[in-house]
């Protein structure tokens, strides 16, 4: 059953393992232990909101194929903080089939992973990465995964910090989310997402847009849950991540 609002795949499906050696460094952001890969030089960036299981390697992956597209004419620099404080969710508690660990992973979503606390702090961190990086930065981008899709959504209305934001398997999709994004945005859906909510999301978006389902993806391939030893799965992986920059390089 699915956990306080999350998708039923959000609760159940475990993380897949993958070994990868990730191209850029770390700093800190408020307090954040902060990865940060692409050129300092490029004057557009993306802040990218990881899922529930944090610096998991696809993910670090995905940043660094952003960062490093080798297209001169769009470069990025792209950011991932850690918004959970080294303490993501425990991979322990997937599947959730007992009691001790479904609660355990419902206080994690209401506690360290509740929305609001994490949508609230994206504007400082923007802009300390900004002071931090000596002012190069002129457009943001913004990228959420799964949990961070909802992130995402709710830091694109009206006086947004980002130009451009994008969603993968996004969790808790709501049509009425939808109605106040104020920016364009792309939507890359798993077979995983309610398709109906999905539908109801881009009916409701007011901007340019581009929403497409991979159905025979799970939620997280693009992410944590991504088996990339699977070369179906690796190549879905690429081919989303190939239109995540064919967005950003429209849009930023």
């Amino acid at each position: 059953m699915a956990q306080h609002g999350h998708s039923e795949a959000c609760c159940s499906v475990p993380p897949s393992k993958h070994d990868y050696k990730e191209k850029g460094s770390y700093f800190e952001i408020d307090g954040m232990k902060t990865y940060k890969t692409g050129p300092s030089t490029a004057t557009s960036a993306i802040l990218i909101i990881y899922d529930i299981f944090g610096f998991s390697p696809q993910t670090l992956q995905g940043a660094d194929i952003l960062a490093h597209a080798d297209d001169e004419h769009h470069q990025y620099q792209v950011f991932v903080p850690d918004l959970f404080y080294g303490k993501p969710a425990d991979h322990a508690w997937y599947p959730p089939d007992t009691k001790e660990k479904g609660e355990k992973l419902g206080a994690f979503f209401q506690g360290p992973a509740a929305p609001p606390k994490t949508a609230e702090k994206i504007p400082k961190i923007v802009k300390e990465i900004e002071e931090k990086t000596g002012g190069t930065i002129k457009k943001w981008g913004g990228l959420g995964m799964c949990w961070g899709g909802k992130i995402i959504s709710m830091t694109s209305t009206e006086g947004t910090v980002f130009s451009a934001v994008a969603e993968v398997h996004p969790a808790m999709v709501d049509p009425k989310d939808a109605e106040g994004i104020t920016v364009p945005i792309c939507m890359l859906a798993s077979g995983d997402e309610d398709k109906k909510a999905v539908a109801g999301f881009q009916k409701n978006l007011k901007v340019k847009n581009h929403v497409e389902t991979y159905n025979d993806q799970v939620h997280g391939w693009m992410a944590a849950r991504g088996d990339l030893q699977d070369e179906k799965v690796r190549k879905e992986y690429e081919r989303g991540y190939k239109k995540l920059l064919d967005f950003y390089h429209e849009h930023l």
